[in-house]
């Protein structure tokens, strides 16, 4: 007698985005447990902050899928913003997966890939907007939705077990200024199809009302630009292109010329020419030229609007950008929000252009930037639209995702979940529930090298930075007599007397030499002995004289 075939499911798990706002990783699985088909939809990242010295980059941790790519289907990406592709360059070597995009989204990672050395290896499948393809056992169709970047899009997943509507990040914008407005048609004629649920933005959820137009933004940057005297320096993320377009139509409109500044400026406004837009923007005035113009004539559109530290805005703020200075009377336009965690850095390159004389103007003095993301009636309509049975939260920290799910549930949706990055949330059959917890995490970009977020040379580079280094040299022969002092260097760590610093690298050394010689014959010819003998001597006195914990690196040299 043959055994019953298990049953097809249909699974959502979050690796990455899901408790937390950025670095998403969504995978949606289909068929039975130990034969299911996976289709990922985007790869992005997030960036660090002081808790990882010297990391730039986070990217989410891929093993579980990593160990079953013969069963991933494909990537999906939503758009182009670093949260949602970001990765891709990094991870994607792991995976090895087709790709879909549309056009504006497929230039940018053409570009990150070519960078990484991977032209060639990638398959990148264009779709276009409202483009349909089928993967499998998964029917995708794109819908347009609008954000902060060109080609935002939610996608529709059909499956035999019901369709699921995949937000990505979006908003309700009636004048968005490039690209289409949200596909209203396409929403309610889904929601009359029949959603099971709807995988949703919450990043906006606290917010009453509606995130705002780019319209509204272009005429308010208008209305100040002309105001103001000296040079005018505009900083805004570089993916929203449609900022970038009212920048410079603000600029024009004031009888400045635009120049941009910065790497990522010059690589978004390509690609977006390469895709059809921008077609329509006055010219640019390239850097060099730009010193010609009378002070008031020129805009300068920078990156670094959250104070990274390699970003054009820092560099003028530090007088090291080899053709851009502000001088006193010149003003910096903060077209962006704070992103949270990033509050030190844009404080201190406000602080050093505030300190030449320059004026700053953000978002709490002028109507100068609006979210991309939905705010609490925007959402409502949404559900309005889509009525899924079931909401599940995404795209936000937990407050957020568990603010979210009551809002969903008050809009009587019936079964809202809160999941969180590892957690196996089964769809269909039945009620929603989460039936497995599969590891999750964070990796590093650590230089060139992909490592854990725990331990290694990260968590020793924790650990030097809160405590500091002593590095010991010891020079003994086979039989263990000392053939030279104890050679003590102290990096980071206090000295009790700090005019006297000698003093206290010498009572170390001291102290380990009297170790050493009380150590029996048969300790001295054994290296461990040696070095714990030292560890114990030095943990002894900073114990007692500077209450540090720093990384103890003991070398026992050996000559004969």
């Amino acid at each position: 007698m043959n055994a019953p075939m298990a049953a097809d499911e249909l699974v959502f798990l979050p690796l990455g985005g899901a408790g937390e706002i950025g670095m998403n990783l969504n995978l949606y699985g289909y068929g039975p447990a130990d034969h299911r088909k996976w289709l990922m939809v985007d790869l992005g990242i997030t960036f660090t902050d002081d808790s990882t010295p010297g990391v730039d980059i986070v990217l989410p941790d891929p093993a579980f899928i990593e160990e079953r790519t013969k069963d991933l289907l494909a990537l999906v990406v939503t758009h182009g913003h670093e949260d949602h592709i970001g990765a891709v360059p990094y991870l994607w070597p792991r995976l090895r997966c087709p790709i879909y995009a549309t056009p504006f989204t497929a230039a940018l990672l053409r570009n990150k890939l070519e960078e990484a050395g991977l032209t060639g290896q990638v398959t990148i499948r264009i779709l276009p907007m409202s483009g349909k393809v089928s993967i499998g056992p998964f029917d995708l169709e794109l819908v347009t939705l609008t954000h902060s970047i060109p080609e935002p899009n939610g996608i529709i997943i059909r499956t035999p077990l019901g369709n699921v509507m995949h937000t990505g990040d979006w908003k309700i914008d009636p004048n968005p200024l490039l690209g289409d407005v949200t596909d209203e048609a396409a929403l309610i004629g889904i929601g009359d199809e029949g959603v099971l649920a709807m995988v949703c933005d919450s990043t906006n959820v606290f917010q009453p009302g509606t995130a705002g137009s780019e319209a509204d933004v272009r005429e308010s940057l208008i209305a100040l630009i002309r105001e103001l005297k000296g040079a005018v320096a505009v900083t805004a993320f570089a993916s929203n292109v449609a900022r970038l377009e009212s920048v410079v139509a603000a600029a024009h409109a004031c009888g400045r010329k635009t120049v941009l500044v910065g790497r990522s400026m010059h690589k978004m406004v390509a690609a977006a020419r390469e895709t059809g837009y921008l077609k329509d923007m006055p010219s640019l005035v390239d850097e060099d030229r730009a010193n010609d113009l009378p002070r008031d004539k020129v805009l300068y559109l920078c990156t670094g609007s959250q104070g990274e530290d390699r970003a054009a805005l820092m560099r003028i703020a530090t007088g090291s950008h080899q053709s851009v200075s502000l001088d006193k009377g010149d003003t910096v336009v903060f077209s962006s929000r704070i992103i949270p965690g990033n509050e030190r850095r844009i404080f201190e390159v406000q602080n050093l252009l505030a300190a030449s004389g320059v004026r700053i103007v953000t978002e709490r003095d002028h109507f100068v930037h609006v979210s991309g993301h939905p705010c609490r009636d925007e959402l409502t309509q949404m559900y309005q639209w889509v009525r899924p049975r079931i909401a599940v939260p995404v795209h936000g920290e937990l407050r957020h995702m568990l603010e979210h799910a009551a809002l969903a549930r008050g809009l009587q949706i019936p079964e809202a979940p809160v999941v969180r990055n590892g957690d196996m949330l089964r769809l269909a059959p039945g009620p929603a529930v989460i039936i497995d917890e599969v590891p999750s995490g964070r990796l590093l970009l650590d230089g060139s090298v992909i490592a854990p977020s725990e331990g290694g040379a990260i968590g020793d580079r924790r650990k030097m930075a809160a405590n500091g280094l002593i590095a010991i040299t010891l020079v003994m022969d086979d039989l263990g007599e000392l053939l030279a002092d104890a050679q003590v260097t102290i990096r980071g760590v206090p000295s009790p007397d700090e005019k006297d610093a000698d003093s206290f690298r010498d009572s170390l050394a001291e102290a380990i030499e009297g170790a050493v010689e009380r150590l029996g014959k048969r300790d001295l010819k054994d290296d461990g002995a040696v070095e714990e003998a030292t560890r114990k001597a030095v943990r002894r006195i900073l114990r007692d004289k500077t209450g540090k914990r720093p990384i103890l690196d003991v070398n026992v040299v050996r000559l004969d």
